[in-house]
């Protein structure tokens, strides 16, 4: 019987060093995705998320980027102790990355028949012919029209929408294990949203896949995750599966993000905004990186002093906090 778990993130640390200082981008990071399940990473921007999706595929440019410490478990194998040769057979392969920025992921120069084609030889070692019959009929199972004449377009014939389809037929064409879409629905307008993330979820039944979906959108989460992971300045804050996550968040931040959703009928002055503004890599304050912004923190001496370890309140339910209990 396999493990249920496919992905098993534990304590991972990623610094970038510069001038100014190291700057550390994540921080003792911990999840795990099961098999066939979507987790979802929530948090601001510059938190962290895309740092971590591209340091499990060891994809940080270096030397200006370094995994300091922790472990990458997938299929109950290291990642991070992987030789280049064994991580670029598993990359395409086994875990597909979609990136939020088609336009910027997407050769120019080449069609993108081309470019899905290619990814198909490059992994499954099939003729050239065989390859373009497989990238014509990814492209229809992913939505695009008249795929035989779509496949010799360019990426800039094509508008947002049918570009992210693009990426999304390149990440499934060597069926993969495991997704991690980052922010994939960025620039997209919301109807477009709706089918992209709609197409995610025809495609993760199909084939059975395992999703991490990074995001800062709530409306998605509620809608797309079984599980969710929050962070903030570096860290995870809390894990929970999505409902208990929804009706009762533990940690202030999650609370805060919850309490700033706009809903029917409010207006934009009733809106709650959480006080305070992110703090910056090269100026995390000491003890808990939220104390500062958090009602309790601000006047808590242990939130302000030691910064609180994820822990386990209870089943599938973790939060990084003094306070964050079941009530």
């Amino acid at each position: 019987m396999k493990n249920s778990v496919l992905l098993d993130v534990k304590n991972l640390s990623t610094y970038f060093f510069t001038q100014a200082g190291a700057v550390k981008a994540v921080q003792d990071v911990s999840f795990a995705i099961e098999r066939g399940k979507t987790l979802a990473l929530v948090g601001e921007s510059g938190c962290g998320k895309s740092v971590t999706a591209l340091s499990i595929m060891r994809l940080l440019p270096r030397p200006q980027s370094k995994i300091v410490s922790g472990e990458v478990f997938f299929e109950g194998q290291n990642l991070l102790t992987l030789s280049k040769k064994q991580m670029r057979q598993i990359r395409g392969s086994k875990i597909a990355f979609i990136f939020q920025e088609p336009m910027t992921s997407l050769n120019p120069v080449y069609t993108v028949g081309n470019q899905i084609a290619e990814v198909i030889k490059l992994h499954q070692r099939k003729s050239t012919r065989r390859a373009w019959i497989d990238t014509v009929d990814i492209l229809k199972k992913v939505g695009i029209s008249d795929p035989a004449k779509r496949a010799k377009m360019y990426p800039h014939h094509l508008s947002g929408g049918m570009q992210q389809r693009i990426m999304i037929a390149m990440a499934i064409c060597c069926e993969p294990v495991l997704i991690i879409a980052d922010e994939p629905t960025t620039a997209l307008d919301v109807t477009i949203q709706a089918q992209i993330l709609d197409l995610l979820d025809e495609l993760q039944k199909q084939y059975g896949m395992s999703i991490l979906l990074i995001t800062h959108d709530l409306g998605i989460v509620a809608q797309r995750a079984e599980n969710v992971a929050v962070m903030y300045a570096s860290r995870i804050v809390e894990i929970a599966p999505k409902k208990q996550l929804i009706t009762e968040p533990y940690h202030p931040y999650t609370q805060g993000l919850l309490q700033s959703r706009p809903r029917p009928g409010s207006s934009a002055e009733r809106l709650h905004t959480i006080p305070g503004t992110v703090p910056q890599p090269l100026q995390f304050p000491a003890g808990c990186k939220f104390h500062p912004r958090c009602p309790i923190g601000r006047t808590d001496k242990q939130c302000q002093t030691v910064e609180p370890e994820l822990r386990k309140i209870k089943q599938k339910r973790y939060v990084a906090c003094w306070y964050g209990q079941v009530k």
